[in-house]
């Protein structure tokens, strides 16, 4: 980047940009704990000397082991786009009314969450239900390592809860379809011809006043070698659903491809058939108990408000660290 002609290329030097982002992320807090690491030394020196500056010691202790804690969790997010932009679909599965509010819930459950990073927060499409709740709908959620972080999530969601829908007040199970993907940027390169693409508009409907409900401004675009569908209707522009959808529609592309090269396409959401009992990644009780629990990690807590407030820390931790050993296990395996 000092070179002098860096900038006589703007894409270029773009993507060398781009380049940088996740090392820098992960240089600049490791040189920050090495001098926290440092500073501690003296603290606990002076503190041998002066027992009231013990406690003092202590608290900074518990922030740099906090700090170190995230940064462990950052060194994990070692994949080519984890720093990106996270594309959240969540799609209501078996259970009828019951499973479409459930798959609000989680729409509710995971715009929190970014709340709560001080993430940016987009609806780019959604289906309401007619009755209550939502048939499907995508968030874009915006900041460093979303994807990252939230890459675990995909998968099926099991609910089972009193129904509010049922007058004989009886225990329902619901499920809905969490599918993650990052936001790939333009200097990403995916190929896709246009005429294997066919486009469609349609009435976006819903509510948004009557422009949404009467013109022509909802896009849909399908890939007709894989069949991936894109669509979004949330925008008043055409044109500018129209760059949404290609947005996704390259994105799930290039996810379709790693699942290839990865041979793991069984195990992802595009691959699992219905959405129902016996493919959940995470069940969600609420009667006749309270519970939240992963069933890959079999990281629990009977706080399951809590999570559904956006508190999920403990799953993706738990699912980031489980995928780090597998990965040291294959690596050691293959030497």
């Amino acid at each position: 980047m000092a070179s002098p002609g860096f900038w006589d290329n703007p894409e270029k030097a773009k993507q060398t940009i781009e380049r940088l982002k996740p090392l820098s992320a992960l240089l600049k807090p490791y040189s920050e704990l090495e001098s926290a690491a440092d500073d501690l030394r003296t603290f606990a020196e002076l503190a041998d000397e002066d027992p009231a500056l013990e406690e003092e010691w202590e608290r900074e202790l518990t922030k740099v082991e906090e700090r170190l804690n995230e940064f462990e969790l950052r060194s994990m997010l070692s994949g080519p786009h984890d720093i990106s932009n996270a594309l959240v679909r969540i799609q209501a599965g078996t259970g009828g009314t019951d499973a479409c509010d459930w798959a609000q819930m989680l729409l509710r459950m995971y715009s929190r969450w970014a709340e709560h990073h001080g993430y940016g927060v987009e609806l780019v499409d959604i289906l309401p239900n007619e009755e209550a709740g939502i048939r499907n709908a995508t968030l874009r959620i915006v900041g460093d390592y979303a994807y990252g972080k939230l890459q675990g999530e995909t998968g099926v969601h099991r609910l089972v809860r009193i129904s509010p829908f049922d007058a004989n007040a009886k225990r329902q199970t619901s499920f809905a379809a969490v599918d993650v993907l990052p936001e790939l940027d333009d200097a990403i390169e995916i190929e896709i011809r246009r005429e294997d693409v066919e486009r469609q508009t349609f009435c976006s409907g819903g509510p948004g006043g009557q422009h949404q409900n009467k013109t022509q401004s909802g896009v849909r675009l399908i890939h007709k070698p894989t069949g991936i569908v894109a669509e979004s209707r949330s925008e008043r522009s055409q044109h500018k659903n129209e760059e949404i959808c290609w947005s996704l529609l390259r994105s799930k592309l290039y996810r379709l491809e790693e699942q290839k090269r990865r041979a793991e396409v069984e195990q992802q959401y595009d691959a699992k058939g219905e959405v129902a009992w016996g493919y959940q990644i995470r069940n969600y009780v609420l009667q006749p108990y309270t519970l939240a629990k992963d069933q890959r990690t079999g990281v629990e807590t009977p706080q399951v408000y809590k999570v559904l407030d956006g508190d999920i820390d403990m799953f993706i931790e738990a699912y980031l660290r489980q995928k780090a050993q597998k990965g040291e296990q294959t690596a050691v395996a293959t030497r």
